[in-house]
């Protein structure tokens, strides 16, 4: 589990196939910390550490990772956002962020606002329920308040510091992302379509005489 509060960029040294296995190499400054078998969010990618040295780590993607975020068309030279987990008693700086992109999405335009800066994205019909404006997002591992809410896109702010310590600083219009939408979010989007009937019912006289509700003309005459 992570909180979307980026420490730090790293660098890909090497991104490359070996066998049917796609191998990440990051240079980075918390890696000194890192153990192998040990947990880390890459661009909001929750991904198992499997080589370390003292400013370095590799880390292995499986195919599903590929096919779910952008990490596959990451290359030597690249910067990425990094986290390592939330340990009990940590402060929960962000939200609560499990590293697992629910897809990628564009970057639909972007506006700087004082030191600051506003980024526009498309967002996935499938994923509309689970933004809603004031709330939070994940995007390359950042947590983000949604600060406006349209039906197939929504805004987000980076304030000086978010465009200073991580990656999104530099997106541009048309750029790719990884999204992980809330997470409490999404249960409780489930839990209520978990409930809801399989189908309306029918709005008749009975039905509302059973629900309380008089007809027009009962109360005229009453």
């Amino acid at each position: 589990m992570f909180t979307g509060i980026v420490e730090g960029r790293g660098r890909i040294e090497a991104a490359e196939h070996r066998g049917a296995e796609r191998r990440l190499r990051v240079a980075a400054a918390c890696a000194r910390d890192l153990v192998r078998g040990g947990s880390i969010a890459v661009d909001g990618v929750c991904l198992t550490a499997v080589e370390t040295g003292p400013d370095w780590f590799e880390a292995a993607l499986g195919d599903e990772t590929l096919a779910r975020t952008t990490l596959g068309d990451r290359r030597p030279g690249d910067e990425v956002n990094l986290e390592r987990p939330l340990r009990a008693g940590d402060p929960l700086g962000g939200h609560l962020v499990q590293g697992h992109v629910d897809a990628v999405v564009r970057v639909a335009g972007r506006r700087d606002e004082g030191a600051g800066a506003r980024l526009r994205l498309a967002l996935p019909e499938a994923l509309a329920p689970f933004v809603v404006a004031q709330g939070s997002v994940a995007l390359d591992g950042v947590s983000l308040t949604v600060a406006a809410r349209e039906t197939d896109a929504f805004e987000v702010m980076l304030i000086p510091e978010t465009r200073r310590v991580t990656t999104l600083g530099t997106r541009r219009e048309g750029d790719a992302v990884n999204l992980e939408v809330d997470l409490i979010g999404r249960y409780v989007v489930a839990a209520v379509v978990a409930r809801r009937p399989a189908t309306a019912p029918t709005i008749t006289r009975e039905f509302l005489a059973r629900h309380g509700f008089a007809s027009v003309q009962e109360e005229v005459a009453s």
